[in-house]
């Protein structure tokens, strides 16, 4: 019988299979008809412990018992509570203040609407927000607006509103990117956003943390607000907690998702200073902050977060992610002599490299032909066009890792 469902980024006009996952453990999912899936890509960069942790899926089934769903307009619940000040004790100062959402385009659209508050609440309305090259926030309308414009999002271009684009730094093109970014700064932009280090769906491109620094520096000069967007780079994907620590460097707003409950349920923050949080506090109620949705803060989701909350404070993750960067790394040494990839990389556990194709773009025919052959092989992997990416949960095993791998190279050849 044909199925129902609208996929997200499917084209169902081509007929591709659609595994059917009846449960998970670990770095592992196990299908209907009794495969077992390494998940080489954390079910699209949201699994960090692996799938179906027992601390966290202990704490949701306790909070499922006590309270499903709060409204949070002018009314909390503890979980919430909790898992604000747990924040705040792990996140950098000044960031003190914490806006729950659920989803990583909402944290954004959140952040946007908080900068343009924040300057239209002081009495000086600013509208412009800059942008980097190839760079990708999300899916709803403001999200989409301050991404790259291309396939993604042309057939919804006469929604979207303009934004200023300074290029991507590429090695031996910093300098550009910092003059341009400068140059836009002097005409009193809102805010600047930025994936920290890692430019996730725009092909896994990485810039250096001293470019991130002196971004941050260029914005804090002139007064523009910082948004950093750590949907994907945050939870130790890049090695350390935040991207921007190996940056030395606190933004303005700050958006996580995905790793914020280790993967198990849609949650989002949008952490704000003082500064940001006071230009909305007034005894006018025409200056609050005009933003919510039904499930905002929802006391299941939360309680998973603290979870993971409590995870990074008694476990060794950032050892594991050390470990499995390490792993990453012998397997990628492994394909240097290749002669259909170049331009290997790594970060922390985020390990890419490009197979020569002409076309080169999101839509190149390798991307399907490589997720077919790995699906064949029980491995799920998702290229980004000829950008080949693996970033599996920290928990997977050397057997499973060498199997991506083999997986990969049997590819190749």
């Amino acid at each position: 019988m044909t199925s129902p469902v609208w996929h997200p980024f499917t084209q169902h006009g081509l007929n591709e299979p659609i595994p059917l996952v009846t449960h998970a453990s670990g770095a592992a999912l196990h299908t209907a008809d009794g495969r077992r899936i390494i998940d080489a890509i954390s079910s699209w960069w949201v699994t960090t412990h692996g799938h179906n942790n027992p601390r966290i899926m202990a704490a949701i089934a306790e909070q499922a018992g006590k309270l499903d769903q709060l409204i949070f307009a002018g009314w909390t619940h503890e979980p919430a509570e909790t898992l604000a000040r747990s924040l705040i004790e792990i996140m950098p100062s000044p960031l003190a203040h914490v806006f729950f959402s659920d989803s990583g385009s909402t944290a954004v659209e959140v952040a946007l609407k908080m900068a343009l508050g924040f300057w239209a609440n002081r009495g000086e309305p600013r509208d412009r927000i800059l942008v980097m090259q190839h760079s990708y926030h999300g899916d709803t309308i403001g999200a989409m607006s301050v991404g790259a414009r291309g396939v993604f999002n042309q057939a919804y271009s006469p929604l979207l509103f303009d934004v200023g684009t300074v290029p991507f730094p590429a090695d031996g093109r910093e300098q550009a990117t910092l003059d341009a970014l400068a140059e836009q700064c002097q005409q009193k932009p809102a805010a600047f956003i930025v994936e920290p280090l890692v430019l996730g769906a725009g092909g896994m491109l990485f810039y250096r943390p001293e470019i991130l620094a002196e971004m941050r520096a260029i914005c804090a000069h002139h007064g523009v607000l910082f948004i950093a967007d750590e949907i994907m780079t945050g939870w130790g994907r890049t090695g350390t907690l935040l991207a921007c620590e190996q940056a030395d460097i606190v933004p303005d707003i700050l958006c996580l998702s995905k790793g914020l409950t280790g993967g198990s349920l849609p949650l989002a923050v949008t952490l704000a200073t003082p500064e940001i949080f006071e230009a909305h506090r007034s005894t006018d109620r025409a200056k609050m902050f005009f933003h919510s949705s039904s499930y905002t803060a929802n006391p299941i989701a939360c309680a998973a977060a603290n979870a993971n909350m409590e995870i990074w404070r008694d476990e060794p993750v950032l050892e594991r992610v050390a470990d499995l960067g390490r792993r990453q790394q012998v397997q990628l040494d492994r394909l240097t002599s290749h002669s259909k990839i170049s331009n290997i990389r790594r970060m922390g556990t985020i390990a890419a490299f490009d197979i020569e194709d002409a076309t080169g773009t999101y839509l190149s025919a390798i991307a399907p032909r490589l997720m077919a052959h790995a699906r064949e092989r029980d491995v799920l992997l998702r290229p980004l066009g000829n950008t080949v990416y693996v970033m599996p949960p920290y928990c997977i095993d050397d057997a499973d890792l060498g199997a991506v791998y083999g997986v990969v190279t049997e590819f190749l050849d």
